[in-house]
């Protein structure tokens, strides 16, 4: 079953995990399970999609119970009045704040043929360097980082990291196999580091404001709290209860 973060009498959030797809796709044909599906025969009603995440990302997925508050929410997406926060663990230490405003090409089978523009926003919030080396270098240095995407473009957080060189752990497609394949065989850690925190915006139906929030995955906060983060990610975030006080090598 699905982990319900938020329902009222227009919309049902959801938790989703990583690898779970949003809907069926043809570029995905041997999945057998689907996010919307599986909340349909959970609740045992139709449901219409609203945004996605991309397989791989955990975290808020929302959607709507009747196609007119899907659409009014659609819509707000579409405005950019919709707030998202991300927290992913990048490879080497990112600059403490930044924004990275860059095009982003579509894939080959997106609608969209020229590139299109693209704002994330990010900022650090700790860093480790790990001893354990990974291609040429004798250790390996990582940050934790929110990140507050101002446009909705396909795989833009991935992208724009790839781009500034600090790649998302755990990213298949657009991340660096070297630091995966550390990440899967030393630190146990098989999935992207990619979560959808917090989705923030003003309900369509009764204008009044929200925040919708999902714990990270166990897997994610394992690591985190291996690293000594937990001290730099809200308590709200939490999925499991944590065992001892942070400390490590972390830094702001």
């Amino acid at each position: 079953m699905l982990e319900i973060v938020f329902e009222d009498d227009h919309y049902v959030a959801v938790n989703k995990p990583n690898g779970l797809l949003v809907h069926r796709t043809r570029i995905a044909e041997e999945k057998k399970e689907f996010a919307l599906q599986m909340l349909r025969d959970q609740l045992g009603y139709r449901l219409y999609p609203i945004h996605r995440l991309d397989r791989g990302t955990s975290g808020v997925l929302i959607l709507g119970k009747n196609a007119e508050a899907a659409k009014l929410l659609v819509a707000s997406f579409e405005n950019r009045l919709v707030e998202k926060k991300y927290l992913a663990i990048a490879r080497g230490y990112t600059p403490e704040k930044e924004t990275i405003d860059n095009p982003i090409k579509p894939d080959k089978d997106h609608k969209h043929k020229t590139p299109q523009d693209a704002v994330t926003h990010y900022e650090r919030l700790a860093t480790i360097e790990l001893p354990i080396a990974v291609g040429r270098y004798n250790t390996a240095r990582y940050s934790l980082v929110q990140v507050k995407p101002e446009t909705g473009r396909m795989h833009q957080i991935r992208k724009h990291f790839a781009h500034i060189r600090h790649y998302i752990i755990g990213d298949k497609r657009h991340g660096d196999w070297r630091h995966n394949k550390m990440f899967l065989e030393e630190l146990e850690s098989p999935f992207m580091l990619l979560h959808s925190a917090e989705t923030q915006f003003k309900h369509p139906v009764s204008g009044a404001p929200l925040s919708i929030k999902a714990k990270l995955s166990e897997n994610m906060q394992r690591l985190c709290q291996q690293f000594g983060w937990l001290d730099f990610i809200q308590p709200a975030y939490m999925s499991l209860p944590v065992e001892t006080a942070s400390s490590g090598t972390s830094e702001a």
